[in-house]
């Protein structure tokens, strides 16, 4: 699919969002429920418009499932946002991008992004659109960074570049016009399970963790997987095809490097706000890490946006609902710096 026809079939789902409420309810079919949650009509309209223009995150390759990911975002994340000023950066071997909302002081409070994408896709421009939200609305700078992906590089490449990603940052914090001191890390999904482990493995290096319906333990099948692993964006099949590309040695799924869920402390994890969508194969393990993180003496948030499914946090194009998700997230991450640099002042003044 090109461009062009990316842009097309976006301005038409665009225009069936727009339709009277009768007409996309007739369109999307008739209400879902299961595990008692109903099944938004905006995430109905959404699954049924993608599954009638053929467009699917499939399993073939990696190189069509990479492909199939960048499409399937162009068509849902809308306009690219303007108020923030980009600055491409390499890394090591990867790219990064730093995201500057308009005239933004020096020293502002950082969150670094890592990208989802089952560790196999995913890159800077299928989060683009998320990580350009995130900077505007929360008024902070956003670092987007990309790391190697597998099959080409296994376990652990992509947590360690994760984690240099964090060590260089720390280090060119001036170059950066970042404030070492409130630095946040923050995924989706595979992304995640990279902050997540990158926050466990550098104990009071970040101030804050922002996770998007995070993978965290591959050592184990949840319930929800059982439940909503087949008809809703993330599959059942699509899973197990993403840790066999990542992790193709099964004793690698019991490393808290991985299954960070399984680590012995997570005493030390930064706040936590913590966001599963009800209708996701990954919902029971991000709620279960939530608890553990909870009963660790973790300050944490946990929000189960009940009707929406995995991947929401890119669909910022059309509905409005998915918006909203998103948007209380940029709430809770403006309210985490402001309680780090509350915690910074009485530190200082002590």
């Amino acid at each position: 699919m090109s461009n062009l026809q990316a842009q097309l079939l976006g301005g038409a789902l665009r225009f069936a969002f727009g339709l009277p409420a009768p007409l996309r309810r007739l369109i999307s079919g008739p209400p879902i429920r299961l595990d008692g949650q109903d099944l938004h009509p905006e995430a109905q309209l959404l699954l049924r418009l993608q599954s009638l223009t053929g467009r699917d995150w499939n399993t073939k390759t990696p190189e069509s499932s990479r492909f199939d990911l960048d499409m399937s975002t162009k068509l849902v994340s809308g306009p690219p946002i303007t108020s923030v000023n980009t600055r491409d950066l390499r890394i090591g071997e990867f790219d990064a991008r730093l995201y500057t909302p308009h005239g933004l002081a020096d020293g502002s409070p950082l969150l670094i992004f890592y990208h989802g994408g089952g560790w196999v896709t995913g890159n800077l421009a299928s989060h683009d659109q998320l990580c350009r939200f995130l900077s505007a609305e929360a008024g902070v700078r956003v670092l987007a960074a990309d790391y190697r992906l597998a099959p080409e590089n296994p376990f652990p490449a992509a947590i360690e570049d994760a984690k240099s990603v964090l060590d260089y940052v720390v280090n060119k914090a001036k170059d950066l016009g970042i404030d070492p001191a409130r630095i946040a890390l923050g995924g989706d999904s595979a992304g995640g399970n990279l902050a997540a482990v990158t926050a466990h493995q550098s104990p009071g290096t970040a101030v804050f963790l922002l996770l998007f319906y995070p993978a965290v333990d591959a050592s184990v099948r949840r319930r929800s997987r059982e439940i909503f692993g087949n008809g809703f964006f993330l599959t059942d099949e699509k899973m197990d095809w993403f840790l066999d590309h990542y992790a193709p040695e099964f004793d690698a799924r019991f490393d808290p490097r991985l299954s960070v869920m399984l680590a012995e402390d997570l005493s030390a994890m930064p706040p936590t706000y913590l966001a599963t969508a009800g209708f996701d194969p990954l919902r029971d393990e991000g709620e279960a890490f939530a608890e553990r993180l909870a009963s660790a003496g973790v300050p944490v948030v946990l929000r189960r946006h009940e009707g929406l499914f995995h991947g929401f946090a890119n669909i910022l194009g059309v509905g409005g609902v998915f918006r909203e998700a998103v948007s209380e997230a940029v709430g809770a991450l403006r309210t985490g710096f402001a309680l780090a640099n509350s915690a910074q002042d009485v530190t200082e003044t002590a």
